[in-house]
């Protein structure tokens, strides 16, 4: 592909990771997802920014997607610099160093009818 699909900032304004699950780990682990694709021919170095209702951001996590692929990031399993707190709302700010997609995905596995959300993140005009 020559042309890259994508803008390099994007937001999702709606976060939050219950503190517990039901049914098999992994898959049915409640979690957040950005599903990060970059169609480009080169690898896009990505930054997350995670802010909070009470508190100061935190980040940024840095990623890497590949060119010509496509990650799906839990926002469960960002570690660096902290872990993101369960039972709390937050939202992120993402951005790359090349044009990518960005989709947010929530499963919630609190009880034994989940429930799945899934939009795109609004992209910026950079």
């Amino acid at each position: 592909m020559s042309q890259p699909i994508g803008k390099t900032r994007w937001a999702i304004a709606e976060g939050y990771i219950p503190a517990y699950s039901t049914g098999p780990e992994p898959q049915f682990t409640s979690h957040e997802t950005a599903c990060l694709l970059n169609s480009s021919d080169q690898d896009a170095h990505v930054e997350i920014m995670v802010y909070f209702n009470d508190r100061e951001p935190v980040g940024p996590y840095r990623v890497t997607v590949p060119a010509r692929r496509t990650k799906h990031l839990r926002f469960n399993d960002l570690s660096e610099p902290e872990p993101i707190p369960r039972d709390t709302d937050y939202a992120s700010v993402i951005e790359s160093d090349m044009p990518i997609v960005v989709q947010h995905t929530r499963l919630d596995s609190r009880q034994a009818e989940n429930a799945l959300l899934s939009t795109i993140a609004y992209a910026s005009n950079d």
